[in-house]
């Protein structure tokens, strides 16, 4: 049962009634008060308080302040009067019954209409950010199209710009080879001049001169004689045989490094020897199945979401089709941490790290986490001097690492206990 709350002060104006509810030691929330215009409640479970008001309230505008174990409500009337009293007196329990339900109801319809309006102011507010963010990726658009227009234009007048100019200079350049080719002319009919003076002696000089004939055919030898010296003989033709020295890749041997591609071509033999050997285990696999590198991705999809033996079953089929990648044997160590394998973990670190050398800063990361599951198993199996040490060559790869330093700062002081202990 209730504990009615009896005690309570009131007092009113024309427009306004203030009252003011103690509860002393019960924490109120705005949750524990229901207003509407003829009825106010407040549920703290034991406590209730409950008030059939004299005459209606604007309970919109009506407030209710909380604090110190008191509840100050200033009710305003919806119309200016002076009550005789707070509440109604005489009222069956029948009518008080009735306007308890319908104050309930009028509460439902209005958090009913509320949650309209704000429905619908909602979806306001959405299409108006809507058209506000449309609006501005037009204008973006636009201005992204402006940009673009203005810098075709620049670009073709550089083009044009430059066509002229090729277009100068070309002109200038024949000008020039005319100029040149007629100064060449100029120079050969000197020349020609210049042999035919010497060939021919003046009248007078000797008796025995050969007669020039007069007409077409004059000065036909020395012409003859010009163009021998000017045309070279042609070539003779023949065919050249070249043998190519076969190869394996498209490359020139010139451009070829023949050690690494020997090393390659090894490798691709070995792989493909183990996949033959193992193909009758194998067959009932899709294509993408038979590859190491798809099957790495499934187990690294298995660890993430938890089933670690399957992870272990991925990574072992990969290892069997190519047994050099030091990431599968780096993930299955990591599987194996999870399954409480810890020889089987430091096993595979240990693969891991032989597979990675030389080291280089491509694979610094792999070397960290290879060093780093290692020394987390040996410190499982309680060799703390082997893990603070894999934990140090971490560190030497990664100094900046602050939780590896942590770490081996923490086994550090596990070994000193220990040997305390001791």
């Amino acid at each position: 049962m209730p504990v009615w709350l009896r005690e309570h002060s009131w007092r009113q104006t024309g427009s306004a009634v203030y009252l003011s509810v103690p509860l002393r030691g019960v924490r109120v929330t705005p949750a524990n008060i229901f207003c509407t215009d003829q009825y106010l409640k407040v549920s703290i479970p034991p406590f209730l308080f409950e008030a059939f008001l004299y005459a209606p309230i604007d309970d919109t505008n009506s407030t209710a302040k909380i604090g110190n174990g008191i509840i100050f409500f200033t009710l305003y009337k919806k119309e200016v009067a002076m009550w005789d009293s707070l509440t109604l007196e005489n009222a069956n329990k029948e009518k008080l019954q009735y306007l308890r339900q319908n104050a309930v109801l009028k509460a439902h319809e209005k958090a009913k209409v509320e949650t309209e309006a704000k429905k619908v102011t909602k979806q306001e507010h959405r299409k108006y950010a809507l058209d506000a963010t449309m609006k501005l990726e037009e204008a973006e658009r636009k201005r992204i199209e402006d940009l673009k227009e203005k810098e075709r234009q620049k670009v073709t007048k550089e083009l044009e710009l430059w066509k002229k100019q090729q277009k100068d200079a070309e002109e200038q350049n024949r000008v020039q080879k005319e100029g040149e080719l007629c100064q060449e002319v100029e120079q050969l009919e000197k020349k020609k001049e210049k042999i035919i003076k010497t060939r021919i002696p003046n009248e007078g000089t000797s008796k025995t001169r050969l007669q020039p004939t007069k007409g077409h055919g004059s000065y036909s030898m020395f012409s003859e004689n010009l163009k021998e010296e000017q045309l070279p003989a042609p070539r003779s033709a023949a065919t050249i045989k070249i043998n190519f020295t076969p190869r394996v890749f498209p490359t020139p041997l010139r451009e070829s490094r023949v050690a690494e591609e020997q090393e390659w071509l090894c490798k691709q033999a070995e792989a493909r020897r183990t996949v033959s050997a193992d193909m009758s285990e194998l067959e009932d696999l899709k294509e993408e199945e038979k590859n190491p590198d798809w099957l790495k991705d499934k187990g690294n999809k298995m660890f993430a979401m938890g089933n670690y033996l399957a992870a272990v079953n991925a990574y072992n089929l990969a290892l069997r089709l190519n047994n050099k990648l030091p990431l599968l044997y780096l993930n299955r160590a990591a599987c194996h941490l999870k399954l409480r394998n810890f020889h089987k973990a430091i096993e595979d670190s240990s693969k891991a790290l032989e597979l990675l050398i030389p080291p280089v800063p491509d694979n610094e990361s792999a070397r960290v986490k290879a060093y780093v599951r290692r020394g987390t198993a040996f410190c499982q199996l309680e060799l703390y001097t082997e893990g603070v040490q894999d934990y140090e060559a971490a560190l030497r790869i990664d100094p900046k690492n602050k939780t590896i330093e942590k770490d081996a700062e923490k086994i550090r002081h596990l070994i000193q206990g220990t040997m305390q202990d001791s």
